[in-house]
């Protein structure tokens, strides 16, 4: 039996990069090795010389715009959570008018984009109904649509949600089943012509805790996402149109999430833009200590800077102003043309 190898590529600094050094996904960061790994024996480094012509081109073509925003650097997307429940911010703009002011505090920060959701993800979470959540999302989306001048997500995983949003102006639809949840899904964001996310959880947020089972997390969850993305292009939704997510907090444990922060430059190998969510998680507060979402500022920042360096191109956040803060003093540090 053939053996499979995964692809990691090892991220540089362009100031500490060679001149033949690959760019990574058309991005801020180059590379001139990877780590390649199999499920059976441990990893090696090699040369990009060695990789196979495919993975190579997938690993340094630019990303295409996503929802408009060109990936050629780091990109902040706002959390706009319009729930009572919500696991740091529930309840804080439950109504549509603080949603929507909230929203336009956060464009204001410098957010390049907005993510509007009308249900808690949070472990343990339970379901919320279709009407339930369309009456919580659609006013905010409409409300902040095209008046600010950044693209609104609609995190949802429901079908007819997805379609309420969109057709509130919604330019990119954030589903953390990944196109799992609902059968429908696929075939309404393919006609939408909106931009997908899907992201990794290995169930319901209900119960996706329980589930925390994996051989190797890494290589099982760039498997999955590799599988989801051929869904979605078999329903008609191009690659071009698509960003993963790695799932962080959903379905794993401590150690699952800190083996796929330590190796995400992997799922470059996907071909599409990578957005990250780790803000304030408890994950963070695992490490540190920290028991309140919202005094975990400091430590999400930390693993975004890490993920800008390892060339992640969207960064999910609550705190815009810090995040952004954090960007400017970075990209000063390691200006992209070296």
């Amino acid at each position: 039996m053939n053996t499979r190898f995964y692809w990691r590529p090892i991220p540089l600094f362009p100031e500490e990069a060679p001149a033949f050094a690959a760019p990574l996904a058309g991005g801020w960061m180059r590379f001139v090795a990877v780590e390649r790994i199999a499920r059976t024996g441990p990893p090696r480094i090699v040369s990009v010389d060695e990789l196979p012509r495919e993975v190579f081109a997938r690993l340094t073509a630019p990303r295409p715009a996503i929802a408009g925003l060109a990936m050629d650097r780091p990109r902040i997307m706002g959390i706009v959570n319009v729930t009572p429940d919500s696991f740091s911010d529930g309840g804080l703009h439950a109504d549509p008018a603080a949603a929507i002011a909230h929203g336009e505090a956060l464009a204001e920060a410098g957010a390049d984009m907005l993510d509007v959701g009308g249900e808690s993800t949070r472990p343990g979470a339970d379901p919320v109904p279709e009407d339930v959540e369309i009456a919580r999302i659609r006013p905010v989306i409409a409300g902040l649509a095209g008046r600010l001048g950044v693209p609104i997500s609609a995190d949802t995983r429901k079908a007819a949600v997805a379609r309420a949003a969109t057709g509130a102006g919604a330019a990119m639809v954030n589903d953390v089943s990944g196109l799992a949840h609902d059968p429908e899904m696929a075939a309404e964001v393919a006609g939408s012509g909106a931009a997908l996310c899907l992201m990794h959880s290995p169930a319901d947020p209900k119960v996706m805790q329980a589930r925390a089972r994996y051989g190797d997390v890494l290589l099982d969850v760039y498997d999955w996402l590799e599988r989801q993305l051929e869904l979605a292009e078999a329903a008609g939704i191009h690659r071009s149109r698509i960003v993963v997510d790695p799932g962080i907090g959903f379905g794993k444990t401590l150690a699952h999430n800190l083996r796929l922060l330590r190796g995400l430059s992997l799922f470059h190998a996907l071909g599409c833009p990578i957005l990250l969510g780790v803000s304030r998680k408890s994950f963070i507060g695992d490490v540190s200590g920290e028991a309140t979402p919202a005094r975990r500022v400091a430590g999400s920042l930390a693993v975004a800077l890490d993920a800008v360096r390892q060339g992640v191109q969207i960064l999910r956040v609550h705190d815009v102003a810090e995040t952004r803060q954090s960007l400017d003093l970075w990209q000063a540090l390691h200006p992209s043309e070296g």
